[in-house]
């Protein structure tokens, strides 16, 4: 795939919105900035394709991005205690709706904060994925503001307050110096190649 081909394709506010998936999909989860848009623009190799916010809660909608055909999909943010509790049963029912759709979505990245304990809605979403058996990775981001005591720290803590945590791939990333971005791009061709397989065998 060549990311620089990235391009923005539509917002949707509810899962009725949605539009029929024709191809595999990637889906990015996390807690609301958490860095999910830096990171897409880092895999994208864009500095403002996924618009990044310092207002938490800012995403509040199914962003898609077209990747020669491959879908990236940015979900709404979770976990801001300032949203309205219709703006928060809003949001489960978009993320919901799109997760528990017959879709194509061979991976979700899970991004949580490297320095700090996940957050209670971190380890809802992670059991959440786990017991529907949904494929995805943690990205555990910002690690660049750890020092190496402190990242092997949170290392071993990571291994205890996240569930199943020695069963589910953890990369450690950081926007700021690229760390694990090309892991996440590894997997991302594999899957993506997994699919052009499996349509020449048919």
């Amino acid at each position: 795939m060549n990311y620089n081909k990235a391009v923005f394709e539509a917002a949707y506010g509810t899962s009725k919105q949605l539009p029929k998936d024709e191809n595999i999909e990637f889906a990015f989860s996390g807690h609301s900035n958490v860095g999910k848009s830096s990171l897409m623009n880092a895999i994208f190799g864009r500095k403002a394709l996924a618009r990044v916010s310092s207002q938490p809660g800012k995403t509040v909608t199914v962003n898609f991005y077209d990747v020669e055909g491959v879908k990236f999909v940015d979900l709404p943010g979770y976990g801001y205690a300032k949203v309205s509790q219709s703006d928060k049963k809003r949001w489960a029912d978009l993320v919901e709706g799109y997760l528990m759709s017959d879709r194509d979505i061979r991976l979700v990245v899970q991004l949580v904060d490297s320095r700090h304990v996940p957050t209670k809605d971190d380890i809802q979403m992670i059991n959440f994925m786990i017991d529907n058996e949904m494929p995805f990775v943690i990205a555990l981001t910002k690690c660049d503001k750890l020092n190496k005591s402190e990242r092997k720290k949170r290392e071993n803590a990571f291994m205890e307050e996240i569930p199943c945590a020695d069963q589910i791939t953890m990369i450690w990333t950081s926007t700021e110096t690229g760390e694990g971005i090309a892991d996440l791009k590894e997997i991302f061709e594999e899957l993506a190649d997994d699919e052009e397989d499996y349509d020449d065998a048919e």
